[in-house]
């Protein structure tokens, strides 16, 4: 079975969420990208990767939690800037390979102190930094 088998399903109807995981469609390391949303204003913040167990865990405590490629490690976003991102719903898309988080983003989201990490504006041949850090 794939997700293609649960296309048909109308809305309100459900299919367990072990079933799901049976059907992500992960990069070689067992990662899927994970956009991050701004629930109430929809603004994009961030793409990062999840696993299994991160999706998990972040549907049981309601922290948005990450692996990080570059510490292979976990990464619960704003553990050591407060930074918090609180999950208010998480979606999978039709293929599941991509997940969208809406969340309450507590301060900024980027490692730069940004609101976002979607800085970088292409602007005709120039790229134009659009943003600047939030002052501390």
């Amino acid at each position: 079975m794939s997700l293609k088998d649960y296309e048909h399903l109308k809305k309100g109807e459900t299919f367990s969420l072990d079933t799901l995981f049976a059907n992500l469609k992960t990069d070689k390391d067992g990662l899927v990208a994970a956009i991050a949303q701004q629930h109430d204003t929809g603004e994009v913040l961030m793409l990062a990767y999840m696993n299994e167990k991160s999706i998990r865990e972040t549907l049981a405590t309601g922290q948005v939690c990450y692996w990080s490629r570059s510490r292979q490690t976990y990464w619960r976003k704003g553990e050591s800037s407060g930074h918090r991102q609180s999950l208010v719903s998480m979606s999978f898309d039709c293929d599941g390979d991509a997940i969208l988080l809406q969340v309450d983003q507590t301060g900024p989201a980027c490692h730069t102190n940004r609101r976002d990490c979607f800085f970088f504006k292409v602007d005709g041949n120039h790229v134009v930094v659009d943003s600047a850090p939030i002052d501390k």
